[in-house]
């Protein structure tokens, strides 16, 4: 790659997304014909999957195997492990993960929709909106991915009618107003022949919106981290107590968020401890400011005692620590998470034990209605959990920081991750209830 195109491609911004939808909808061949058509496919690569293709009695290349790599997903025609891949063009670069349709996988399109700042919910123009469509809906807003583009693919089965895609389109448009989604673009495309998926296609005169590419080309990114409320999970103290560097104490870890200066007064949470940032270590130089996503080192004016899992924030800006949190959670695991249900909260860098006090709501996928105090949320649930910690958490809304503001729950028995979970209010949250057993017994 010259000199020239590589400049290019760094001054460019970068998009991360997302695909979902059903089983047999056609993410797979979507994302498969986005990067034939956008040229980011390479001569051997697609040589091999015609290979592939012809093994199988197919006439052409069968472009969903650009992106199913299991051997399994292949012998099955399903997608099952979280697919990523990366291209550019000449407007913008990408990262796109593709998820798996089927409901036992779900579970993978909140690992893969938790970082994306876009989500392509495809729809099979045949079936219309069907509860796995609901649940990634669902997820996408839990998650508060910004911006959703409903896919209704196959349009070519069903002639290419605009009713059929109008009907779709305002169906899942309402849900998703529901549900608190702030845009959704609809757009009806075929993946298998390429119909508004990188170019316009020619069977449809009645749509005059983007193709996916376009779209996906100039959707506004603002993931400008850098303005947010400055945030630094501490991950490694750093003593080299070597012949130069006798006393050097730093602590290093990768900024959250926001934007950290010499000469800042911080706080360290949870102990509250105040001090004042002396110096900035980047890649092995000191600089006078770091940003997100920098990994750093901070050095701090007063020794204060500071280790793994601790956070370093403003002075003035730092969250509440708490040891007791409610949240809306999305159950991935075979075992049900129950009341009284004993775990491990991971949280940034720190990990710590912790109780299920409650399970106050689990939200009905086809209405949004909440189910009260089911007792237990079992996989591919998504629900509000109230939990009690061993130790106090500066845990921020996860409105107002996707990254300070999730968790992991784990079992403590075998490190199986249990239930991903987003702090404060949501589209989930429960009427009040009232908890008589607010501080009774949750002792560790």
């Amino acid at each position: 790659m010259s000199t020239t195109t590589t400049e290019a491609l760094s001054a460019t911004t970068l998009l991360r997304f997302a695909t979902a939808g059903s089983v047999d909808d056609g993410k797979s061949t979507l994302v498969g014909r986005l990067l034939h058509d956008s040229k980011s496919v390479l001569a051997d690569q697609l040589e091999a999957v015609e290979r592939a293709s012809l093994s199988r009695g197919q006439e052409g290349p069968d472009l969903a195997l650009l992106t199913d790599g299991l051997r399994a997903e292949r012998e099955q025609g399903i997608t099952i492990d979280v697919a990523y891949r990366y291209f550019a063009t000449p407007r913008r670069r990408f990262i796109l993960a593709d998820t798996p349709g089927h409901v036992q996988y779900t579970r993978n399109m909140v690992t893969g929709a938790s970082t994306a700042e876009l989500t392509v919910i495809l729809v099979d123009a045949r079936n219309g909106v069907v509860e796995q469509t609901r649940r990634h809906a669902a997820i996408a807003a839990l998650l508060r991915v910004p911006h959703v583009v409903l896919a209704v693919n196959k349009m070519d089965l069903v002639g290419y009618r605009e009713p059929v895609f109008a009907q779709i389109a305002k169906e899942f448009t309402a849900y998703a107003t529901e549900l608190g989604v702030p845009e959704v673009t609809a757009i009806p495309i075929s993946a298998l022949v390429g119909d508004n998926v990188v170019e316009p296609s020619a069977h449809m005169d009645w749509y005059g919106g983007p193709t996916v590419l376009e779209h996906l080309e100039t959707v506004p990114v603002s993931h400008d981290l850098a303005h947010c409320h400055a945030r630094l999970p501490v991950q490694y103290v750093i003593r080299p107590r070597s012949a130069e560097l006798p006393d050097y104490r730093g602590y290093a870890g990768q900024i959250a968020a926001g934007t950290f200066r010499v000469g800042d007064e911080v706080t360290v949470l949870p102990s509250g401890r105040s001090t004042t940032i002396t110096g900035i270590d980047l890649l092995g130089k000191p600089v006078d400011i770091a940003w997100t996503p920098q990994s750093v080192t901070l050095l701090l004016a007063d020794d204060i005692d500071i280790s793994r899992g601790d956070l370093i924030v403003p002075a003035k800006d730092a969250p509440a620590t708490t040891q007791d949190l409610e949240a809306t959670v999305c159950h991935v695991a075979d075992e049900p998470l129950t009341v009284g249900h004993r775990v491990l909260i991971k949280h940034g860098t720190r990990t710590v034990k912790a109780i299920v006090k409650d399970i106050p709501s689990r939200l009905t996928l086809d209405d949004l209605s909440l189910h009260p105090h089911p007792g237990r949320l079992v996989a591919n649930d998504i629900g509000r959990v109230k939990i009690r910690t061993a130790e106090p958490l500066p845990a921020d809304s996860y409105s107002d920081s996707r990254r300070t503001g999730s968790f992991i729950l784990i079992d403590p028995g075998d490190g199986t991750t249990l239930t991903a979970g987003m702090v404060g209010e949501s589209f989930a949250a429960p009427e009040p209830v009232k908890d008589d057993a607010e501080d009774d017994g949750w002792d560790f």
